[in-house]
């Protein structure tokens, strides 16, 4: 039977519910983010469906287009964050890659990316430069920690002892954005803009989470992330380097683990990271697991990847940036993060 393959002109809730019907469905898919993107960076957002003879959907493929004189033109699903990519029957999957493949040969981007946390049925080239890291969660808060290494165990327990406090809620995603931004600068890296995570806040409800750890009444560590299926994962966090010496953000973590745990949630997800780098290292000495992440591509010349500040390309704009005032580079940041998906 032949899939129609076009443009998704439907409801939001026609999507969501296909696509929560789906066992590899993640927050990533979900339809809120196809105004929220739009409406704040202006990027085109060619979500694409299959549609069978009776006009039900057997497939969606969310997809936006980066597009930078300076940088590149990129269609990703899902920019900004780890997941994404085609859901439905494995016939679907396929015409639905396919499409996003001759749309991006058609339209001249530099690189067409689908991002998967799953293995899909895809004859395209994978990259595995990024790696995700999970940890098991089993028997309630109480038996998460008593699992725990003993030296992280006493690392979480440090920062509540120094007086430290965690709270969550839509209302601290200010504070959030305060450490965030400031981190980011720390690090040389554009920080995304307010408005994202205020506009997260307000489109995905309980499912996304947001969390600040204060000294003092002082925001200093601060995480935020989705809740979807039994897992949890934790999309950004930071902290200010001052207080690692009471690990603020060990007790951040673990606030969310223990949250999750509570929930009945069965996997935390400690997001996105380089393999053999410091936040890989970071994450694994929580017990997790490394797994590989299943980003399919098509290149006309072979590019490795979307822009990373990673790479010894931006070493110099990174030294910059590190040394912008914070303001500034809160203000400029935008400007800049939207184009590197």
């Amino acid at each position: 039977m032949a899939l129609r393959i076009e443009q998704f002109h439907g409801s939001s809730s026609e999507w969501d519910g296909f696509v929560q019907a789906q066992p590899q469905w993640t927050a990533f898919h979900l339809y809120a983010w196809r105004p929220l993107i739009t409406s704040l960076y202006g990027h085109e957002a060619p979500f694409l469906c299959a549609r069978n003879e009776d006009g039900s959907i057997a497939g969606v493929l969310p997809l936006i287009r980066v597009r930078s004189r300076l940088l590149g033109h990129y269609i990703v699903s899902m920019p900004f964050v780890s997941y994404g990519g085609p859901l439905g029957s494995e016939a679907a999957v396929r015409d639905l890659a396919n499409a996003a493949v001759e749309t991006a040969r058609r339209d001249g981007a530099d690189l067409m990316e689908l991002r998967s946390q799953h293995p899909l049925p895809l004859d395209l080239p994978v990259s595995n430069r990024k790696i995700t890291v999970t940890l098991p969660l089993s028997g309630g808060p109480e038996a998460v920690l008593k699992a725990l290494p003993a030296k992280v165990r006493s690392q979480t327990r440090r920062p509540f002892k120094e007086g430290v406090t965690v709270r969550f809620g839509p209302d601290v995603v200010d504070d959030f954005h305060q450490v965030f931004a400031r981190h980011m600068r720390d690090l040389g890296t554009p920080a995304q803009p307010r408005a994202l995570f205020r506009g997260i806040a307000e489109r995905f409800g309980d499912n996304a989470w947001f969390g600040c750890a204060y000294l003092a009444g002082v925001p200093v560590a601060c995480g935020a992330g989705f809740k979807w299926r039994d897992e949890f994962e934790i999309t950004w966090a930071s902290s200010l380097r001052e207080h690692n010496k009471i690990s603020a953000n060990m007790g951040l973590y673990w606030a969310f683990i223990e949250r999750a745990a509570a929930e009945g949630l069965t996997r935390f997800n400690f997001g996105r990271c380089t393999p053999g780098g410091a936040t890989h290292r970071f994450k694994s000495q929580w017990g997790a697991v490394d797994e590989p992440l299943w980003w399919y591509q098509d290149s006309a010349d072979g590019g490795k990847g979307t822009p990373s500040a990673d790479s010894a390309k931006f070493r110099l704009a990174t030294q910059l940036w590190q040394r912008l005032p914070v303001p500034l580079a809160t203000l400029l940041g935008p400007r800049i993060v939207r184009f590197i998906p």
